[in-house]
């Protein structure tokens, strides 16, 4: 109570008139933060709910913990594996190096985010909005950990402006701005986002760390896939995520947890998340009745960011379809499309952000298609 009360108390400060008038925006965003704001609509049509975008955001965070605190200790142990140093390494060690590897990211990702945020809604006399609390988070689990920190901070204040910004902030953007990032860095930077050295942390950090040869270089393996040799992981190690990748998006226990928390919490939609593994699921028996895939049609499920777009990305209230039927046709677009490019496009294995970019611009496409299917079926039943 006594934090509310010196908000309150200096919150004139901050109002119409008061010398921090400049800053309103900024305390109102960190007040929002903090406590439930006790203004309510006092005209027009209202729905009062006890879940807000503040607590949706705070909900999607939640359930990306279980990806990025696996994702950490996978960092160290890959390190540790690549010097054969597994045995004296121990688990603390290898999430320590690995907490510390993703760090720096993770600031980088917030401070450079938010500060945009923070200044567009001041310098538009808006009030801070939500939406950045969760692609603060997602962007440093979708990209290389050892992206450099100058690169990823041109591409979040790229997401963030051209994406999201511009299209006039959070509910309008068209395309999920934490995978305009990672696009960002795809086209802009290639040799950072696809080259096998790529999946191997930095050296030694703050004396933690693994000694590597010169030149070493580890490839994950949708990239070993796309290289037409044979994968080096067993599926075991696929699903419990102990092999090279994106820092979130290789464990399939931990995006399964996240998973059930988005679907408990209804923050997700079941129909979207189903239809984009149904999607694969057809093109990847496709494929490999074909002849064109080297590997199980379940393996496609397990590896990259497949599971990973499919929980956190393809779901994304704001890109997605939002007609239930739509959600059917939008998820398994999204599955289909994703094996398609892992395929048919060996220089691009991994498929899987591309296929949901393609799927938020065709999404206002499928919603208006099942509505006006709707509004005909409707008029022939009145005739």
């Amino acid at each position: 109570m006594s934090l509310r009360n010196y908000l309150d108390k200096i919150r004139p400060n901050f109002e119409e008139g008061g010398k921090l008038h400049a800053f309103k925006s900024v305390f109102d965003g960190f007040d929002s933060f903090l406590y439930v704001s006790s203004e309510t609509s006092r005209s027009g049509v209202s729905i009062h709910d006890a879940i807000d975008s503040k607590r949706i955001m705070s909900l999607v965070v939640l359930a990306l913990v279980p990806a990025m605190l696996f994702g950490m200790y996978n960092i160290g142990y890959q390190n540790a594996a690549a010097a054969g140093k597994l045995a004296e390494a121990g688990c603390w060690g290898m999430f320590l190096y690995g907490l510390l590897a993703l760090l720096p990211n993770i600031l980088v990702s917030y401070i450079v985010g938010l500060g945009i945020e923070f200044a567009w809604a001041q310098w538009k006399g808006e009030e801070i909005q939500e939406g950045y609390l969760v692609s603060g988070i997602l962007i440093p689990l979708i990209i290389p950990v050892t992206t450099p920190l100058w690169i990823l901070v041109l591409a979040v204040a790229f997401a963030v402006i051209f994406t999201k910004e511009i299209f006039g902030g959070t509910g309008m953007n068209i395309f999920n701005v934490a995978l305009a990032a990672r696009a960002f860095l795809f086209f802009s930077y290639p040799s950072r986002m696809t080259g096998d050295s790529v999946w191997v942390a930095r050296d030694s950090i703050f004396g933690l760390g693994y000694t590597l040869p010169d030149g070493f270089t580890m490839a994950t393996p949708l990239g070993q896939i796309g290289q037409g040799v044979t994968v080096n992981a067993s599926l075991q190690d696929m699903i419990t995520g102990l092999i090279p990748g994106s820092v979130g998006e290789t464990s399939v226990i931990a995006i399964a947890i996240g998973a059930a928390i988005l679907l408990w919490t209804d923050i997700a939609s079941w129909k979207t998340m189903l239809s984009v593994f149904l999607g694969g699921t057809v093109m990847g028996l496709l494929f490999q009745a074909t002849g064109a895939t080297p590997v199980q049609w379940y393996e496609h499920l397990v590896l990259g960011g497949f599971c990973f777009g499919a929980v956190f990305m393809a779901t994304d209230p704001v890109t997605s379809a939002r007609t239930e039927t739509g959600k059917w046709f939008y998820g398994f677009f999204i599955g289909a499309m994703a094996i398609i490019i892992r395929v048919l496009n060996p220089g691009y294995p991994e498929g899987m952000m591309l296929a949901i970019l393609f799927g938020n611009m065709f999404a206002p496409l499928i919603d208006y298609c099942v509505v006006q299917s709707n509004i005909s079926k409707r008029a022939k039943r009145a005739k």
